[in-house]
């Protein structure tokens, strides 16, 4: 059996699970998140732990049952925490403003690039060259950031562009006659 799946899921106070026959609905402070279930995994409720059983012995199913497991994982510490992603911008004149659900970036085109955020998600901007989006959802969350890196990502000669905070990038040297 997977190990991941062997672990059980605790669920906090504050956070309520509601298991039906085709899905699992998570609700907290932080909002609602449904998941479909999978016919080869069953979900066990035991107190304020949920456990993940492989429905028959292929191993597809014990594959699933750690993957569902991480995945009600994510939506259990989503709800009652959150995720959140930063990026950095880096480069002369590149501007990040935040204007509700709209992500305005000016990032070296002739044009500013606006980004429409998704229900659930917050985009804030500390400073002019950083960029928060977080929300209940890791995936939605981690698309989003990948997507507003995706307008204009670091370029290997002198590293201009946008980044994740903490990302490292390997600058390359110019070429010489």
């Amino acid at each position: 059996m997977s190990r991941v799946g062997k672990m059980p899921v605790a669920v906090p106070t504050g956070v309520d699970v509601a298991i039906t026959a085709e899905q699992i609905t998570v609700k907290g402070s932080n909002g609602t998140l449904v998941r479909k279930l999978h016919p080869l995994v069953a979900i066990k409720k035991d107190g304020a732990s949920l456990s993940f059983v492989p429905a028959n012995d292929s191993a597809e199913a014990d594959a699933l049952s750690g993957t569902f497991r991480a995945l009600v994982a994510n939506m259990v510490g989503g709800v009652s925490k959150g995720f959140e992603k930063k990026l950095a911008l880096v480069g002369v004149g590149f501007r990040a403003q935040a204007q509700g659900q709209k992500l305005n970036l000016q990032i070296g085109f002739s044009h500013p690039v606006v980004k429409d955020m998704p229900e659930g998600i917050k985009v804030a901007t500390p400073t002019q060259t950083e960029i928060v989006i977080s929300g209940a959802d890791r995936q939605v969350v981690g698309q989003l950031a990948a997507e507003v890196r995706a307008f204009r990502p670091p370029e290997p000669y002198k590293g201009k562009g946008i980044r994740y905070v903490g990302e490292r990038v390997v600058l390359k040297e110019t070429k010489k006659k």
